[in-house]
């Protein structure tokens, strides 16, 4: 059996009631639920919440709130892990085998990606299968600035050309997929025991400040007005 578990605490510093914020019609945890209902892959679709308010959202658009997550587990110090093994084991009666961590704010999440995640972790036994990105530009080019002074992290790549360097990838933040067994043990998610479904550089988007939520709007409104063209 898989079970989805969606973290959506209230508690947002930098945008006042992310989760559950409104992002073209719906509150933007409803474009995780569906996209979680559509691909048929799950026997339960659970929020982890601190907040009724948010509760009674995520019942509304399909979830199931079989339990109000702790204080304790809802701050900004609190890690995923810590999370999702508390969810797994409030509902360890339902004895997943694969459980899959969707952002709440993950609005260009697809159903495909989604299916091709479980596919990958199902057949090749990996402990994590996550959604990945590549970088747009080579990170052995990238510095830091130290009292106002450029430092090179990576320096010997200084007079390599670009097209030459490595691909680098990074979390695209939408889903891992996870076996009950690496999530209750803690397992890293970035180990040589995971892998990644890779997606498409536009549809990758964090969603943490105002401008990260404007850009996010952006997107979305060019690829819903090109959908509405096809």
């Amino acid at each position: 059996m898989n079970i989805a578990i969606i973290p959506a605490r209230f508690g947002s510093k930098r945008i006042k009631n992310k989760n559950i914020k409104f992002f073209f019609g719906f509150p933007i945890i409803y474009w995780s639920l569906k996209k979680a209902k559509q691909s048929k892959l799950f026997k339960k679709i659970i929020v982890s919440t601190d907040n009724e308010k948010i509760a009674n959202i995520a019942i509304k658009y399909g979830a199931e709130v079989p339990f109000i997550r702790p204080k304790k587990f809802s701050n900004d110090k609190v890690g995923i892990d810590e999370v999702m093994i508390h969810a797994i084991r409030s509902v360890k009666n339902l004895n997943p085998k694969y459980v899959c961590c969707i952002n709440a704010t993950a609005p260009f999440i697809s159903t495909k990606d989604l299916i091709a995640g479980f596919k990958k972790i199902k057949k090749n036994k990996f402990d994590y299968v996550f959604s990945a990105v590549k970088y747009d530009y080579p990170i052995q080019r990238s510095f830091q600035l130290k009292k106002k002074k450029i430092k090179m992290i990576f320096p010997k790549f200084y007079k390599h050309n670009t097209q030459d360097l490595e691909e680098n990838y990074h979390d695209a933040g939408q889903f891992y997929w996870g076996s009950s067994e690496a999530w209750l043990k803690k397992k890293r998610i970035f180990s040589k025991y995971s892998s990644t479904i890779n997606i498409q550089n536009h549809l990758a988007q964090d969603i943490d400040t105002i401008e990260d939520w404007k850009k996010a709007q952006l997107k979305y409104k060019i690829l819903y007005q090109n959908e509405k063209k096809k």
